[in-house]
């Protein structure tokens, strides 16, 4: 069978052909009446499938020229639509003399039944038997069929704008909220700023005291301690000696602890620069810094070269000088000693760089405690420091808006890692 489906919506023209095409009928198509009427004209067709709201011409017109038509009366002729669904358009689709009425979206087997009915059912109407019928009554609910769905129409879109409505009072009340909320959010971080400025004002003026209250009393204890070993000379034992050793060796240790716990304090309110860095230059300055440390030593040095970052040249190369001098201090019972220096990207927007050695490793259960302020998982009497440096290091990377992490294995070395920005990323 050679179906015509006329459709003004292309995709259900091509919804309706697909279900006919597997059931094995062939398919043509129109977009509206005066199409479908020049294509009977010109082509055989067993049967027409018509929508009913189309520009032109619509469905139920089409159906009544074809029903008035000497050589088309008898054409078996559907009309499927999910617009006019009541009664009274069921009852408009009989008196233009259509075959069938079909709500859409119909299941194959339903369009295939009333296809079938169609074309079996006998017509005793003879052609132009729809014209003598009286026209007026079927202009009249033809026109209420219009009307109707004009009211329809009317009523749905009265009622989406009254939504469109109910949704514009709803934002502006929402808009008004939120800028409510943003200025209060607004004062309170002002409020918050100032607070903060005050606290780093303090936090300055402390650091100040400290340096100023402990040092004084360090360079008296060390005086004094010098004063003590020249007086007492070589009434002192060597027991003597070594206590006096220690005290001026703690003093020591405390100046640099104070020294390096102002850095820390004065780097998290340092102003960044932020340029391109060379990391190459870094690491050839950090290694050079660190020449009267690794003189003597054994070290094995594996150095990719590093491209390119953004960041502050100063604050970068602190990071430079902490990561390399500790596998420096943390290789120092291996010969040879070997540090890896590279980095990989992982991203188009972020660069990784690490530092790797064959050192003494640490438990990666206690990998959390690395980068806090004094945490330290060796003893001080196997290896110097205070337990600031990889703090320092975790500061400045969250500073460049990267990450800091390790991984290691007891006496089986560790890596260090941080993040960076691109260089082209600004």
């Amino acid at each position: 069978m050679n179906v015509l489906i006329v459709d003004d919506r292309a995709i259900s023209r091509e919804l309706l052909r697909a279900q006919l095409q597997s059931e094995g009928h062939a398919v043509v198509e129109a977009a509206n009446g005066i199409e479908a009427l020049e294509l009977i004209e010109r082509d055989h067709v067993d049967a027409v499938i018509s929508d009913i709201l189309m520009p032109e011409m619509d469905g139920f017109r089409l159906c009544q020229k074809i029903r008035n038509s000497e050589t088309l009366g008898r054409l078996p002729f559907i009309l499927y639509t999910s617009t006019f669904d009541s009664a009274a358009d069921r009852q408009l689709a009989q008196s233009v003399g259509a075959d069938d009425y079909v709500i859409r979206p119909a299941a194959v087997p339903i369009i295939l039944n009333a296809l079938r009915d169609a074309a079996q059912k006998p017509r005793e109407i003879r052609p132009g038997e729809i014209a003598q019928q009286d026209g007026t009554y079927v202009l009249k609910q033809y026109s209420e069929a219009l009307v109707r769905k004009l009211e329809e129409r009317n009523l749905e879109l009265q009622a989406a704008h009254n939504d469109l409505e109910v949704s514009r009072n709803e934002t502006l009340r929402l808009n008004r909220d939120l800028d409510a909320r943003v200025q209060a959010r607004t004062g309170e971080l002002g409020i918050a700023n100032q607070r903060l400025k005050m606290a780093n004002e303090e936090l300055e003026a402390f650091s100040y005291t400290v340096a100023h209250d402990l040092r004084g009393p360090l360079r008296h204890i060390n005086g004094y301690t010098g004063q003590l070993k020249e007086l007492l000379g070589e009434k002192l034992d060597a027991e003597g000696h070594r206590h006096l050793v220690m005290v001026s060796e703690s003093v020591k240790q405390m100046a640099r602890l104070i020294d390096d716990l102002l850095a820390f304090s004065s780097r998290a309110r340092a102003q960044m620069r932020d340029t391109v860095v060379d990391l190459e230059s870094l690491v050839e300055g950090a290694i050079r810094t660190l020449q009267p440390d690794i003189l003597a030593r054994n070290i094995v040095w594996k150095r990719s070269r590093l491209p390119t970052a953004r960041g502050d040249p100063a604050m970068l190369s602190q990071v430079f000088v902490n990561l390399i001098s500790n596998a420096v201090k943390y290789t120092r019972c291996r010969d040879p000693a070997q540090i890896e220096i590279g980095a990989r990207e992982e991203s188009a927007d972020e660069l990784t760089v690490f530092v790797r050695d064959n050192g003494v490793g640490f438990d990666m259960r206690h990998a959390n405690l690395l980068f806090g302020v004094f945490q330290r998982l060796h003893r001080a009497d196997e290896f110097e420091g205070i337990g600031i440096g990889l703090a320092n290091v975790r500061r400045i990377i969250t500073r460049h808006g990267g990450r800091t992490w390790a991984a290691g294995t007891v006496d089986a070395g560790a890596t260090f890692f941080f993040t960076l920005p691109h260089a082209q990323n600004s």
